[in-house]
């Protein structure tokens, strides 16, 4: 429980043999993409304490012994969900290498980008959430090597464009902590906000509003458009 994945990612294989690294088959990684799948489904629905070993392999169709075989405990493949989120997620977060060749095409990239997650991995996010509000028990390891230096990055680049007078002096944190909570609130809360769009539950159409309603206040407040 007090390793975390970013360790893990690095020493550890899905059954816990700690021999030489073999070159895995297209049909086990299929079959654990299945059961990560299945995971990600169940603990976002019902946390880590939550989800059962038994649930999971019922939801990827398994019995409970043969998926044992690919993760040998609960822990190990919460570690592994966990890491496939956090990779996207640092991956997306970073304004420093989005497409564009101006700040104001950086950021509406980055903005879409965190949108895009909330509509196509709404689980991955709301797994992430959890591990925060719980004070990220098994990722603040992670966050710490891998998502503040690349933060960092992007402070700098705020700062920069703010110095070159293309960006209106704002406080890059409270940026980046808006953009995020804007963004994730899609997948974390889509259940109201579904609610009060009178739906069963968010389609593209309502990602593609956001995005616009986002990318305009954001870039306009931050004096990037006019």
């Amino acid at each position: 429980m007090d390793q975390p994945p970013y360790h893990l990612a690095e020493n550890t294989h899905s059954n816990g043999d700690a021999a030489k690294p073999r070159k895995r088959s297209s049909a086990r990684k299929a079959q654990e993409s299945r059961i990560l799948e299945a995971a990600e489904t169940l603990f976002a629905q019902y946390g880590y304490n939550g989800a059962s070993i038994e649930a999971i392999a019922e939801q990827a169709g398994l019995s409970k012994q043969n998926m044992l075989y690919y993760f040998p405990s609960k822990e190990n493949l919460y570690h592994h969900v966990l890491k496939n989120v956090l990779d996207l997620w640092v991956e997306k977060m970073t304004l420093f290498e989005q497409t564009g060749d101006d700040p104001a095409s950086k950021l509406r990239s980055y903005i879409l980008g965190k949108l895009e997650l909330s509509h196509l991995r709404p689980n991955g996010s709301k797994i992430f959430a959890n591990e925060i509000i719980n004070g990220a028990p098994y990722i603040k390891d992670y966050l710490l090597q891998k998502l503040l230096p690349k933060l960092d990055t992007d402070i700098a680049l705020i700062r920069k464009w703010i110095a070159d007078g293309v960006m209106d002096p704002v406080d890059p944190y409270h940026l980046f902590f808006s953009i995020w909570a804007a963004t994730q609130t899609y997948a974390d809360f889509s259940t109201q906000i579904a609610l009060v769009l009178h739906k069963d539950s968010l389609d593209t159409r309502d990602f593609e509003d956001a995005g616009d309603f986002l990318t305009h206040i954001i870039l306009k407040g931050t004096g990037l458009t006019r």
